[in-house]
């Protein structure tokens, strides 16, 4: 008695999904090299606006501002004279950058730990932690994720200005700072902006973790603050770093909230609000913008590039139960 063979039909595919033919085969490879092409070119074409600025940052103004950026294979002239203005120059067109550099790193560090600290705690409570109207409560907090930032700039500066008074007993008195105290609102306005979204982020990713861990964890007769701190914490560090990388780029390239609540006072100026200035009044003087733009990206830069590992794997956190 004979066993017949089953056939495979041209073009079908097992049942894990691997093609079974050569065609398929050779079209699985065509499709896996077209995507690493696509990526290539991408990745160039991204590349070059950022090598130009590059280029362009080390040029003298006079040939900055008669020739593109790419005559300096043939002619090339380069100086550091622009990045000597936009960092130790004296005039406000100038740069002064050396000293706002230093005050975006002020303004950027607290505002990314402090969002951090206070959501990673938020979603944990909200992930693990029964208590009544906690649904509601993360409800209310996805949904602020809509609200946008301009509207809250008016309240917040009056919440600010004024102080919080319910019912004739002064619950927050008004603030009066001086420049050198005014990072405290940026910090605070910086951080009420990035907690809906950061607790969001954390939330999914706490909430896959297996249950049994903290099952275990709690017959072992741990607290809430130990499990959170020995077992959550070092589980959630791609979630972490993931909102950290987002959270550093926005702080970093803000302009619109350090202006408004820091003001643009040499003490308190961030690089954004320098480089808004150093065009000159007539727009004239772009040669220093190339050089101070440059400045302004190598930080972001660094931590992207240092964190970036973990990037994606905050990404994915917790759209897949596995």
């Amino acid at each position: 008695m004979t066993t017949a063979t089953p056939t495979v039909a041209a073009g079908t595919q097992k049942t894990d999904g691997t093609p079974t033919t050569t065609a398929g085969r050779v079209r699985k490879r065509l499709n896996s090299r077209t995507a690493t092409l696509v990526s290539i070119v991408i990745a160039v074409v991204w590349t070059i606006p950022t090598f130009g600025l590059l280029v362009s940052s080390l040029r003298p103004e006079d040939e900055i501002k008669t020739t593109g950026w790419w005559t300096a294979f043939t002619n090339p002239q380069f100086t550091f004279e622009n990045y000597e203005q936009v960092l130790f120059g004296r005039s406000a067109s100038s740069g002064q950058l050396a000293g706002s550099f230093i005050n975006s790193l002020a303004i950027t560090i607290p505002s990314v730990l402090f969002p951090l600290a206070f959501a990673s705690l938020a979603a944990y409570a909200l992930a693990w932690i029964k208590f009544r109207g906690r649904d509601w409560l993360y409800i209310a907090i996805f949904a602020l994720q809509i609200v946008p930032l301009q509207m809250a700039l008016v309240p917040l500066l009056k919440f600010f200005s004024t102080g919080v008074t319910l019912g004739g007993v002064t619950l927050m008195p008004a603030w009066d700072l001086v420049d050198e105290q005014k990072f405290a609102q940026v910090w605070f306005a910086h951080t009420c902006f990035a907690l809906p979204f950061a607790v969001f982020l954390l939330h999914n990713f706490i909430s896959q973790l297996p249950g049994d861990l903290m099952e275990a964890a709690r017959v072992d007769g741990a607290t809430h603050p130990k499990i959170f701190r020995t077992i959550v914490l070092p589980l959630i560090t791609p979630a972490l770093a993931a909102f950290g990388i987002f959270q550093f780029l926005w702080v970093w390239n803000d302009l619109l909230v350090a202006l408004i609540f820091a003001g643009g006072g040499d003490e308190t100026a961030p690089l954004t609000v320098r480089l808004a200035e150093m065009a000159g009044t007539r727009g004239n003087e772009w040669q220093r913008l190339t050089a101070g733009a440059f400045v302004s990206i190598v930080v972001p830069l660094i931590v992207f590039l240092s964190l970036q590992r973990f990037f994606v794997r905050g990404l994915l956190a917790g759209s897949v139960k596995g």
